[in-house]
């Protein structure tokens, strides 16, 4: 891990450099934390991925086509800037396509899912090798525990607890890169959150690849609400916030127990992809229109000012303008807090990627455009119920709106609240009066 340098005579140690670029979801952030930590515990130097290092570990992402190329893209750039470094592909293109970048000569070391846990050990035994060491994604596996203890938002704390996904939706790749569903100890958990209690984080974010199976692998009755219960009996931490939804997963039972978890943040974001129940089933989603539109109104029920969020895909093939219209129709209905919009990518291996019926790019483009000016209406209308009031703010950084700096925070609702003032207010709730809008989506408060 460290390597000598001579200097008047003298013997320095120098330590050996990593840097670390982490591609895809909130679950590869957690992951790309816990490598740069478990490196550092090693006696590593990190370093900052645009700095000449002497290891580079690219967590990849292969949810789409343009991940792939941009995982590539990364893992070239790594050695163009070091040509004698160790240049690591971990994660899940490393993991779907571990043949393809193996005839990549640029890449020296390449670790699938799950084997992130030994990245320092398998570095250091195969330097100047390739490594392919893949799990079976067909076979169900424990839980790979990785461990934080801080990570670069001082303010919030992002938790994986669950990996893997069995829904097989008809355009996603992941089951096959991320495996069957495992769901992480409610104990291993609990002393992490221990552990970024000690840190000084009032918030956490329970995040997975599909957290609504969580415990569904368990022999014992433990589901993603006993969890939250768990942590919800810790008074240092003040907000709990969920990931990705399914539709499914809310039940009046469910939003019962979260009604009596002082903090809880009613922040729901639920996977939609479409608004139209067709193509839902060509997507082979596991829900209906109105068993999500059923959700949402349980959640109202019990939070009337919920941030209600969530994805769309646009242009999914077969999609005509009859069904494009109906999900406008229903994504109006629901009223979102916040929607997503994404164009179909073909991504190869999965059933979507097969139909002959792919809707054209152009096409695409103008349903995007639309769905996004809706978007843009229904964010803006939500943010502005919030004038006038008294809000509870987590404040996190300073932030330049309109060439003024302002202290950035959020609500409960994961709605941002600046203030103009000097003061540090970081990792500080504090309640403030909201006055008037700043731009489209944020409130600008004063103390």
């Amino acid at each position: 891990m460290c390597q000598k340098e001579i200097r008047n005579g003298k013997d320095r140690i120098l330590k050996k450099k990593v840097a670390l670029h982490n591609l895809g979801c909130k679950v590869n952030a957690y992951e790309t934390e816990a490598m740069g930590q478990m490196f550092e515990k090693s006696g590593y130097e990190i370093v900052p991925f645009t700095e000449q290092a002497d290891i580079y570990i690219i967590n990849t992402c292969t949810v789409t086509n343009i991940a792939d190329r941009k995982s590539r893209q990364m893992l070239h750039k790594a050695k163009k800037m070091n040509p004698d470094s160790t240049v690591v592909a971990v994660g899940c293109y490393a993991q779907a396509f571990s043949e393809e970048l193996e005839k990549d000569e640029l890449v020296d070391i390449i670790i699938g899912n799950d084997k992130k846990k030994d990245i320092v050990e398998l570095v250091e035994n195969n330097i100047r090798e390739t490594v392919i060491d893949i799990n079976d994604t067909k076979v169900a596996y424990e839980f790979e525990e990785l461990n934080i203890e801080s990570i670069k938002e001082h303010t919030r704390a992002f938790i994986k607890i669950q990996d893997g996904c069995n829904q097989f939706c008809s355009y996603c790749i992941i089951p096959y890169a991320r495996g069957r569903i495992r769901s992480r100890r409610p104990d291993n958990i609990m002393k992490e959150i221990d552990r970024l209690i000690e840190s000084g984080y009032q918030e956490v974010v329970l995040t997975g690849i599909h957290l609504t199976s969580y415990g569904k692998d368990f022999d014992e009755n433990i589901g993603l609400i006993d969890v939250i219960q768990m942590i919800g009996e810790k008074p240092e931490i003040k907000r709990i916030r969920l990931g990705s939804l399914e539709p499914r997963v809310i039940t009046r039972e469910f939003m019962e127990k979260l009604g009596k978890i002082e903090s809880f943040c009613p922040h729901f974001h639920l996977s939609l992809q479409s608004g139209c129940d067709a193509t839902l089933k060509r997507m082979n989603r596991k829900y209906t229109c109105e068993e999500y539109l059923r959700g949402c109104d349980i959640i109202r029920e019990f939070y009337p000012d919920a941030a209600i969020t969530t994805d769309v895909i646009v242009g999914f093939p077969e999609e005509t303008e009859e069904e494009f219209a109906v999900t406008k129709e229903f994504v109006q209905k629901v009223w979102f807090a916040q929607m997503h919009v994404f164009k179909y990518s073909m991504r190869e291996g999965t059933v979507a990627a097969a139909n002959k019926n792919q809707v054209g790019d152009q096409i695409k483009a103008k349903r995007s455009e639309e769905l996004i000016a809706i978007a843009s209406r229904m964010q803006k209308d939500y943010t502005q119920r919030y004038i006038g009031r008294e809000l509870e703010v987590l404040f996190e950084e300073k932030i330049t709106v309109n060439q003024k700096e302002y202290f950035m925070g959020h609500t409960k609702e994961y709605v941002r609240v600046c203030v103009e003032t000097d003061e540090n207010l970081e990792n500080q709730i504090l309640k403030v009066q909201a006055k008037e809008m700043l731009g489209n989506e944020i409130v600008l408060a004063i103390l």
